[in-house]
């Protein structure tokens, strides 16, 4: 090695000598032949494409990406270039949603916003039902002009859950229609990334052909008290801040401030 050496002139001292094996990997050092090296289920990153093309594995077998229909109804919204009128707000949740769904390793296609009228409802639903999922925002809960799962009802849905009990996202629904899942998400913004976060991308990973994750929980002291109400697991957006438990994805310093739409935090009484 050049930095064991050093020279004068013409002279080239060498200061540390060398072994036999030294600096030499061994064949088969790390991995032996007929190993298996990658596990189903595991997402294609840098690292594994490293060892594939270590081993002259010019191609693997691999799940598509799902694709993932995205439809936000209601007449209360407009889109993200219009002004909303007096009772309307813009149309966040499609692009919300569309981004939580790239991150789990799906295709998004968001589809126009569905007004509070069943025919088009229902066209905008069974184009819907052509992707691998459905996800629905708003309509699900028990307003005049909720006819989300009606629609689906004349489609023939088979529904798992209607509801869970939870806070935010208590109306959120799951089914199938036509060999489609599909989730009935709540409206409110936070409501929305926190049942997709809860329901959705567990499916979504299944459909990547990846082994779904579990939350993460992690233990943590409260800066100021929260109010809870009996009966309901509570959800919060949070801020994580520390030196101590933090989690694998923060700074390698440990003392960086972490924000989530969602993090799970036990809370011991």
């Amino acid at each position: 090695m050049v930095e064991h050496t050093s020279s004068a002139g013409d002279v080239v001292e060498v200061a540390k000598g060398v072994a036999s094996g030294d600096n030499i990997v061994p064949t088969g050092a790390e991995a032996r032949r007929g190993d298996s090296l990658l596990a189903p289920g595991t997402r294609i990153d840098e690292a594994v494409i490293a060892v594939a093309a270590s081993v002259g594995t010019a191609r693997i077998q691999v799940y598509a990406r799902p694709k993932v229909a995205i439809l936000s109804t209601g007449d209360e919204l407009v889109g993200i270039n219009e002004t909303p009128g007096p009772s309307q707000i813009r149309n966040s949740n499609s692009y919300s949603l569309a981004a939580q769904v790239r991150k789990a390793g799906g295709e998004p296609a968001i589809l126009p916003i569905a007004p509070d009228e069943k025919t088009r409802l229902r066209s905008l639903i069974e184009e819907g039902l052509q992707s691998d999922l459905l996800l629905l925002s708003g309509g699900v809960s028990v307003g005049r002009y909720d006819f989300v799962e009606q629609v689906l009802e004349d489609l023939g849905a088979e529904f798992y859950f209607t509801g869970a009990l939870i806070q935010p996202g208590r109306p959120v629904v799951l089914g199938r229609a036509r060999e489609t899942y599909f989730f009935g998400l709540p409206g409110n913004p936070v409501s929305t990334m926190v049942t997709f976060e809860l329901f959705a991308r567990p499916i979504l990973e299944a459909l990547s052909g990846a082994t779904p994750r579990p939350l993460r929980f992690l233990h943590a002291k409260l800066k100021t008290a929260i109010t809870r109400k009996p009966g309901l697991k509570r959800f919060l957006p949070a801020t994580l801040s520390g030196e101590f438990e933090m989690p694998k994805w923060n700074s390698p310093r440990g003392k960086d401030r972490v924000t989530s739409p969602l993090l799970h935090v036990r809370i011991a009484t």
